[in-house]
């Protein structure tokens, strides 16, 4: 790993001095004299993006994360030019850019510095690839704290951390493992009560470094491409994640069945067994909503076919499952096994849609089928046909949703986990190396999956669930952890990582409830589902190989538990329905944690357990065996125990009784909480009326609930 003291004796370039200047409505083009560029487009009175050219030249605009609609218009721009430096103004902020180097600093508009460059932009040469190493260092203020990033299994708080952005199959990860699956540029800098993002946005192999090697200085840096990144102000955290979600681009609303319970396992069959897992879930009345089908439901692991003697007829099996409330969601992985005689493989080399090595070869790697090549998803063409390909799944078998797996892309049995630097890809007409592709690979295979299975479920909503993702991936598709562990660390993870995708602009994500390897106890996983059914994506699966994992596997009071929990679940469906439609409306984090909700306080800047469920609830996982109850931070206000209706005053810790069968869970006073009566599944009862839960308080507060038809596209 390259560290920004070591690049200081490897040849770094800084910008000479200015020599020229241009302005065009929003854009702005400083020229220095030894061919650095700096191209500043303001994008709202609250984004600015800078973009660095080098000899003399910038790269043609091209994003795969950018949302192109609805993003530009400012309401204020003043340009002025001082003796040392040119003074940007817009009605939320003031950017000063060095006529000596291009150095930037961003200030509020009462002058109070928000972000300001340490070395600024620099890079060298890459001799080994061509291009450049292109870096970026800033000032870390005293006191500042770092937040975002994705997926990381760390403290909320990065400071004093490093990270890598390279998209990984880490099976059985722990905490502090890193890369992990998905590559999320973004962060939060929180300093003096002022917040501000940075989405950097570049697909290369890259690194963050948040104070760590030096105290005073938060950096980043890429392995090639171009410095290219996006300041967003706040003030306040919320503001800066919705900025950068609008920026990204905000999804659409899932079908309401989508936030019910989900079971999964590798592997449910053959379709006796299917059947079985769904009947008893009836039987035992457990809510659930989709049952999963892993690999081995296809014929040899070849994507879009069937399996005929464990499924001999999965069109039926499907519909009956469909009668009893069930949806049926199936995996689809990109491998695609080398065979002359299968259809997708035939298709795919005559159209000549496989990725290529850069001498000309196809790439050959091991995934579950054995030998497979795989698609391009970065072509255009190669999408359209993926996409075509759902027809039989969702049009003819029926099928409600698709999951997509082992797209980082994962290769077994190869060091580096994946494809080789040297495989082609098509970039939507930009051709580049694997190095510029890798990161953005699984989420433009979740892109043509989610526009396949739109296609063929229309007039419902699409149902997508992918394990790599890159910034701008929640526009198709939503998201789980990977491949985690039964353990009580794990649980701790999962209750982290779930307030870092929601903070990164990926609400709908959640973990594998109960650990994918190894065995919980009945109590790890009774503690799972408390917290599970409060994540946005709701979801047990297991490896096989470690036993079975269902909520009647362990014993007749965890059963019970789980029932509890996820009839809970279903019954604040309305609650978190509403705040899914307030994430897609405005960006808002579905999750919160507790620096979001006050930031002002100190308190919470390093808290990790503590989280907001939506606008109301506080949630506080148990996260220990054999324990009673849990020490946890109360924020300030007022706020009710859930399940004893006592009130407390916050902005202090204190102790909150929870045995097995409860979770630390409060409403902030005067709530009003929308509520369902139980159901099995969503649309087994017609919903005549909402119970309204009113939580009391001195004084005036607002609450909200949407409601629509819970599928299709009317609500728009």
């Amino acid at each position: 790993m390259i560290t920004n003291t070591e690049l200081h004796s490897q040849g770094n370039v800084f910008p000479g001095k200015l020599n020229q200047f241009d302005q065009v409505v929003d854009t702005l083009t400083f020229n220095t004299d030894n061919g650095v560029i700096l191209r500043l487009q303001v994008f709202r009175d609250s984004v600015i993006r800078f973009k660095y050219g080098t000899g003399g030249k910038l790269e043609e605009d091209f994003s795969y994360a950018i949302d192109e609609d609805g993003n530009r218009g400012y309401n204020k721009l003043e340009v002025i030019e001082k003796e040392n430096h040119y003074e940007i103004t817009t009605s939320k902020i003031i950017c000063k850019i060095s006529k000596a180097d291009l150095r930037s600093r961003i200030f509020d508009l009462d002058g109070n510095i928000v972000c300001e460059d340490e070395l600024g932009f620099h890079y060298e040469e890459s001799y080994q690839y061509g291009g450049e190493i292109v870096k970026m260092s800033k000032k870390a203020q005293p006191g500042e704290s770092y937040y975002g990033l994705g997926d990381k299994p760390a403290d909320n708080n990065m400071r004093a951390k490093r990270f890598e952005l390279w998209g990984t199959d880490q099976y059985a990860f722990g905490k502090q493992t890193d890369p992990l699956y998905k590559n999320v540029p973004f962060y939060i800098g929180l300093q003096n009560k002022i917040s501000y993002g940075i989405f950097f946005d570049n697909t290369f192999r890259s690194f963050f470094d948040f104070a760590q090697e030096r105290h005073h200085v938060t950096s980043f840096w890429a392995q090639g491409g171009v410095m290219d990144y996006y300041f967003i102000y706040g003030p306040d955290v919320n503001s800066v994640v919705s900025g950068y979600t609008e920026l990204t681009g905000k999804p659409e609303l899932p079908p309401l069945w989508a936030l019910g319970y989900h079971q999964c396992k590798w592997s449910y069959y053959p379709e006796s067994n299917v059947r079985e897992v769904a009947a008893k879930f009836r039987e035992l009345q457990i809510p659930c909503d989709a049952i999963y089908l892993d690999i081995d439901y296809m014929d040899g692991f070849r994507c879009f076919t069937w399996d005929e003697e464990k499924f001999p007829n999965p069109t039926q099996m499907i519909s009956d499952l469909r009668e009893d409330g069930f949806k049926t969601i199936a995996i689809i992985d990109p491998g695609i096994k080398v065979d002359p005689e299968y259809s997708v493989y035939q298709e795919a080399m005559e159209k000549d849609y496989f990725c290529k090595r850069a001498d000309g070869p196809y790439m050959k790697g091991k995934v579950w089928p054995g030998q497979c090549y795989f698609p391009d998803y970065t072509n255009p063409k190669v999408r359209t046909w993926w996409a075509d390909l759902f027809k039989g799944l969702i049009a003819d078998n029926g099928l409600a949703g698709v999951w997509n797996d082992m797209n980082e892309p994962a290769v077994m049995e190869v060091p580096n986990k994946t494809f080789p630097d040297d495989v082609r890809h098509d970039f939507d007409g930009h051709p580049c190396s694997h190095r510029k592709a890798h990161n953005i690979y699984g989420m433009q295979m979740a892109r043509a999956t989610y526009e396949g299975v739109k296609k063929f479920i229309y007039p419902k909503r699409p149902f997508v669930i992918t394990r790599s993702a890159y910034s701008g991936t929640q526009r198709y598709t939503s998201s789980w952890f990977g491949d985690n562990v039964a353990t009580w660390e794990h649980l701790s993870i999962a209750n982290i990582q779930a307030q870092r995708m929601s903070l990164s602009g990926m609400s709908f994500a959640g973990s594998d409830i109960g650990g994918f390897a190894e065995q919980p106890t009945g109590e790890l996983f009774a503690r799972w589902i408390a917290l599970g059914v409060f994540h946005p994506f709701c979801r047990v699966h297991s490896s096989g190989d470690h036993g079975d994992q269902e909520p009647w596997t362990f014993d007749e009071n965890v059963t019970n538990i789980t029932r509890k929990f996820v009839e809970l679940r279903y019954k604040l469906l309305p609650y978190l329905y509403t705040t899914f439609w307030q994430y897609v409306e405005e960006g808002i984090p579905m999750l919160k944690s507790l620096v979001v909700y006050d930031q002002e306080d100190a308190q919470t800047h390093y808290r990790n357990d503590e989280f907001m469920y939506g606008d109301k609830f506080l949630v506080c996982p148990v996260l220990e065996p054999n324990a009673k109850g849990r020490r946890m931070y109360i924020p300030r206000g007022e706020w009710y125990n859930f399940w004893t209706r006592e009130t407390i005053i916050g902005g202090k810790e204190a102790w909150v009784d929870a045995d097995i069968d409860e979770i630390p869970l409060f409403v902030k006073a005067g709530s009003i909480i929308p509520r369902y009566p139980v159901m099995q599944y969503v649309g087994e009862k017609e919903i005549e009326f909402l119970t309204l839960d009113v939580y009391c308080a001195i004084g005036k507060d607002k609450s909200v609930v949407y409601e629509d038809a819970s599928d299709g596209y009317d609500y728009k």
